[in-house]
């Protein structure tokens, strides 16, 4: 132990002063180790003799906006638990007796709420967003722009945070921003659709004047427009509903007409003979080629979560959407469950389908060659464990991990009890693969050589184990986490958190990582990434008060709830 303490306290270099002061130490240490204990404990001491840093300054707006008063205006509620949640009396009381954490912030956290700070927007004197980053040594491209689902994050860092007027703005204003009509390439969006993100122009610099200009894909990397952000937004206003125990903002004719046009367009029926979300590649966080067209997990993770808040929301008119909805999430359900929810027994039923079936009682409905199973997964699924695929069609199963699809299928309860606790058995047992120096990865595993210049089409972004083909995302950090808080089983996120947590603040929180164990600063990843920013925050808040998990989490519903199908036989 003593030679621990030596080398705690001693770097080369010193001065005489710092000597002195180290030996002075070193013999209390010695003559006196409670003396010393005890000074730690009160955090008086610390390797490098440091002053603690200050708390972190609330957000300081200009005139137009007081943020001293935010409180005062904001009468703040106690959010209380559903039981479905799984947060268990040991974490409540984890080191802090039974109540939330309240803890001197560290140095991290001190830096992330200085970037997040810094990354505000205003219009017309209003904080309405953050920026997608603030790193300003590359070109700008369209991080300089507000986005829909980046903002998530940030959002939810503000309301755990006790400022929920920026993310009220972001709302009303995005709802006024989808009534106006798009045209791209001469071609109308159907009424409805959200912009994937939104800027503020300075229309007449001389009078002030400032407008919002958004992109719905018509000046987009690709040209696709966004099919998450409807659900983001819905989500979004349903977590902002939840911390503030205050429907007046979900009430209003802007937020209840802007869902209205969402369902309608995302409940519209047509050809599609299932119940899944139709959608194109490149639409969703994984915003370039991938081979993720048609019914990613990713989309019907978010759709499901989407159905779900939009009942707790809906009034008036928007009660006609009721019946629909409750409609669609059975069915949702139930085809999600049969067809993309894969285990040890499932892999094996895969491996011997038979070819060629015909008729209501075939097991191979969509003609999936077994021959075509990937010789990877077989050695990736452990015997106890199980996840959500990447997606399902004709013919094809794309057996890949997608973490984002799989953490909301557990938040929004996709998942059922028995099937959240084997995606979590699942990322503990593959913990080097899918968390590995720095989590988490986006999915796994990364496409290659041939096929890798087939289905990205060349992408030099997104190279094996970078970007979107397997490389870690700091943001996904705080998902993760909820997870983990919900089902009571909290070390795996805190795990997962260390390990961030030596180096994310000292490589300027990148936007992603490279290699196969995330090893690398992404080679195009840009610094001080906003949502990797947030990501953390959102991550530590939830860790210190498991009780916030009411605000990104459902409960389980009796009401919706299809018979539970059994677990397989992987699960002893």
């Amino acid at each position: 132990m003593r030679e621990v303490f030596y080398r705690a306290y001693w770097i080369k270099g010193c001065t005489p002063l710092n000597v002195g002061l180290r030996l002075n130490v070193m013999v209390v240490y010695l003559c006196f180790p409670k003396v010393l204990l005890f000074y730690n404990s009160r955090k008086m001491v610390n390797a490098s003799f440091a002053i603690p840093v200050s708390e972190f300054a609330e957000l300081k707006i200009d005139t137009n906006y007081d943020s001293s008063n935010l409180e005062q205006k904001t009468k703040l509620r106690h959010i209380e638990r559903h039981k479905s949640c799984g947060v268990s009396k040991a974490i409540l009381s984890d080191g802090c007796g039974g109540q939330p954490c309240h803890r001197n912030q560290t140095l991290e956290e001190d830096a992330a709420w200085d970037a997040l700070k810094k990354s505000i927007v205003y219009f017309r004197g209003k904080p309405i967003g953050t920026v997608a980053a603030i790193d300003k040594s590359q070109g700008e491209l369209n991080y300089d722009q507000v986005f829909m689902r980046d903002f998530v994050p940030s959002a939810l860092a503000f309301l755990m945070k006790g400022e929920p007027l920026i993310v009220k703005n972001f709302l009303v204003e995005t709802a006024r921003l989808q009534s106006r009509e798009k045209t791209v390439d001469l071609f109308k969006l159907g009424q409805g659709v959200m912009p994937a993100s939104f800027k503020v122009h300075h229309s007449d610099p001389t009078k002030k004047t400032e407008i919002l200009l958004a992109d719905f894909g018509e000046i987009a990397i690709g040209r696709v427009a966004p099919v998450d952000s409807g659900l983001w937004w819905i989500f979004l206003l349903n977590a902002y509903t939840s911390y503030t125990v205050d429907k007046s903002l979900a009430d209003t004719p802007d937020c209840q007409n802007a869902m209205c046009l969402i369902l309608k367009l995302w409940l519209s029926e047509g050809f599609d003979t299932s119940p899944a979300l139709l959608c194109a590649d490149g639409c969703s966080m994984i915003d370039r080629r991938m081979g993720i067209y048609g019914y990613p997990i990713e989309i019907q993770a978010l759709f499901f979560m989407a159905l779900r808040c939009a009942l707790r929301l809906l009034k008036g008119s928007g009660n006609d959407f009721v019946s629909q909805i409750l409609k669609r999430i059975k069915a949702l359900r139930y085809h999600l469950h049969s067809y993309y929810w894969l285990d040890f027994q499932r892999l094996n039923d895969i491996y011997r389908y038979k070819t060629e079936e015909y008729s209501e009682t075939a097991l191979n409905k969509f003609n999936v060659i077994p021959e075509s199973i990937p010789d990877w997964i077989f050695d990736f699924m452990p015997s106890r464990g199980g996840y959500f695929i990447g997606n399902v069609s004709p013919a094809r199963m794309d057996f890949r991990w997608f973490c984002l699809g799989n953490f909301i299928a557990i938040l929004s309860s996709l998942a059922t009890g028995e099937q959240a606790e084997a995606i979590l058995d699942l990322v503990e047992g593959r913990w080097e693969e899918l968390i590995g120096q720095m989590p988490l990865k986006i999915c796994y595993p990364a496409m290659e050589n041939q096929e890798w210049q087939i289905v990205t089409g060349c992408d030099p972004k997104n190279t094996r184990w970078s970007y979107h083909n397997g490389g870690s995302w700091p943001v996904l950090l705080w998902l993760l986490v909820a997870v983990s808080v919900k089902l009571g089983r909290p070390h795996i996120g805190r795990n997962a958190l260390e390990l961030m947590e030596q180096r994310l603040a000292k490589d300027d929180f990148p936007e992603y990582y490279d290699g196969r164990a995330g090893r690398y600063v992404g080679k195009q990843a840009r610094k001080f990434q906003t949502w990797s920013v947030a990501g953390y925050l959102v991550a530590k808040m939830l860790l210190d008060d498991p009780t916030k998990i009411g605000i990104v989490s459902l409960p389980e519903d009796g009401d919706i709830r299809e018979p539970v199908l059994k677990r397989s036989n992987s699960f002893p």
